[in-house]
């Protein structure tokens, strides 16, 4: 498995967001000069995230994109599936598994534990412990 640019920037777009929110709507060209990202490539991004309301939109000249929720509902998790999709390293587990062999088949154990640790991980780590780290990385606060 493999997480492509899309997940990993939506990641860091969240994360932006969370680090800047003040009650006033963040700008795209705002979070594409300090990620150093194509400000066209994070609306693409940017638009998935808002239809599934994760963020919402604020148009008109001091428009740009809030959180809806508070930083500790996100978990990674959320945004990883919702712009990645499935994060099972095989397709022989994870929610949608088929497969006519998993009874005898002793390779699916290891697919099953590598399918729960990632989930332990990506489940368990929020938006607001990713705050909390970039703060930390930042010299703002240790934790």
């Amino acid at each position: 498995m493999k997480i492509s640019t899309k997940g990993r920037y939506a990641l860091r777009l969240m994360l932006d967001l969370a680090l800047n929110d003040s009650e006033k709507p963040v700008r795209i060209r705002e979070i594409a000069r300090r990620q150093e990202v194509s400000d066209k490539y994070l609306e693409q991004i940017i638009s998935v995230l808002n239809k599934a309301g994760f963020v919402r939109s604020i148009r008109g000249p001091q428009g740009g994109y809030l959180l809806t929720r508070k930083p500790e509902e996100y978990t990674v998790g959320m945004i990883l599936r919702l712009t990645e999709g499935s994060m099972s390293p095989v397709d022989c587990v994870g929610d949608d598994a088929l497969c006519d062999r998993s009874e005898e088949c002793a390779t699916i154990i290891v697919w099953q534990r590598l399918n729960r640790a990632i989930n332990d991980v990506i489940d368990n780590i929020t938006l607001s412990d990713l705050v909390d780290w970039q703060l930390v990385r930042n010299g703002d606060y240790s934790i």
